[in-house]
């Protein structure tokens, strides 16, 4: 059966109030859930913490006795497994909800079946959306893992208009704004892991923290890639007294006693093979999946981001444009003949975002 316009307007609401769980819920996707009836909303909903209840509670519990005889309108299938809640498809029925529309079905082998659930009580149900995508990009992370099994990466630069990182090699240079930077903390937030190259946590000394008031559920962990442990035992990230750890990913090139030192200041240092004039980068994101680290935001340099997009290890690109020009002499974001995330294969998505003075463009790449 097909969505109506009303159904499809719910189905919405329901995607746009998933996203309220960015940062407190993963690895559970984030997921909204609105009740309706005759017409009228009677409830609302979405995962709001690890653990807790899933959306389709809560908006059970907004709704109360308004709930029977209600669509529920769900962004991702409800769940037919009992884990650390009971199963959502149970809960409805429970409620007394006589019909439910999702948007994209449960890839979970586990997780999965609760439409199938939802039949066998007698409850109609319809999905998933003809345009599954779009509930897909509620949580891209929840499904590019449950269907590769590897990180999601996502990359991030902020360039000038000119296309560049940096006023010069080897230069820092803060190219956006107050409210540009406090989107980047938040974009932190959601992920398991922050990720710069040795180089840029060299010249920038960052501590890769989530600030700015938010307070995701767990703090990312910190990731360098540093081919010969070069980074300093006396980084900033090492005494910062934050609870996230920092992990270092070296090779064989890298001297025994600097490995030595990393770790005698609580790096976890991780040995991976060399690639490309640097660490393979592919056996470093298998190392990372296997640390639990599912989700990776990479904020520099400009060379570790271009060898991840060209290799097709990166599946988001987040490109914040300051509105500044830098000059021949500046460092060029996209390294060779490529200068945008376009020349690179990627695609942009959906409308540019103002961030004060700054302009972000989020790109995507379909490879998979």
């Amino acid at each position: 059966m097909s969505l109506t316009e009303s159904d499809r307007e719910w189905l919405q609401r329901a995607a746009s109030l998933a996203g309220r769980g960015w940062g407190r819920v993963h690895p559970n996707p984030m997921v909204g859930c609105v009740l309706a009836r005759d017409g009228h909303l009677v409830g609302e909903g979405w995962h709001e913490e690890f653990g807790g209840p899933h959306s389709e509670v809560n908006a059970i519990r907004s709704a109360g006795d308004s709930a029977r005889g209600a669509t529920a309108y769900v962004s991702l299938e409800p769940c037919s497994h009992h884990g650390q809640t009971p199963p959502c498809s149970e809960a409805l029925v429970e409620a007394g909800v006589t019909r439910v529309v999702f948007g994209a079905s449960d890839p979970g082998a586990a997780t999965g079946g609760g439409a199938e659930l939802l039949e066998q009580a007698g409850v109609e149900v319809v999905g998933p959306a003809a345009d599954v995508g779009t509930f897909h990009d509620v949580d891209p992370v929840f499904f590019h893992t449950s269907t590769y099994r590897r990180p999601y990466v996502a990359l991030k630069l902020a360039v000038s208009l000119d296309g560049r990182i940096a006023a010069r090699e080897g230069e820092r240079t803060l190219l956006t704004g107050d409210e540009a930077n406090r989107e980047v903390h938040r974009l932190r937030s959601g992920f398991d892991a922050v990720l710069v190259g040795g180089e840029t946590a060299r010249i920038d000394d960052p501590l890769l923290t989530v600030r700015y008031g938010f307070d995701p559920r767990i703090q990312p962990t910190r990731v360098v890639v540093d081919p010969r442990a070069t980074l300093s035992p006396d980084a900033s990230m090492f005494g910062d007294g934050s609870e996230a750890p920092v992990v270092v990913f070296t090779t064989e090139a890298a001297p025994a006693e600097r490995v030595e030192a990393l770790g005698d200041v609580g790096a976890q240092v991780e040995i991976v093979p060399q690639g490309g004039g640097g660490a393979n980068l592919g056996k470093m994101l298998e190392r990372c999946w296997h640390l639990g680290l599912c989700s990776v935001f990479c904020e520099g340099g400009a060379r570790l981001a271009t060898v991840l997009a060209r290799e097709g290890l990166a599946q988001r690109f987040y490109v914040f444009q300051a509105p500044v020009t830098l000059g021949s002499q500046g460092v060029p974001a996209f390294e060779g003949e490529s200068s945008t995330p376009e020349g690179l294969g990627w695609s942009s998505r959906g409308e540019p975002m103002q961030f004060g003075p700054d302009v972000l463009i989020t790109y995507d790449y379909q490879g998979g």
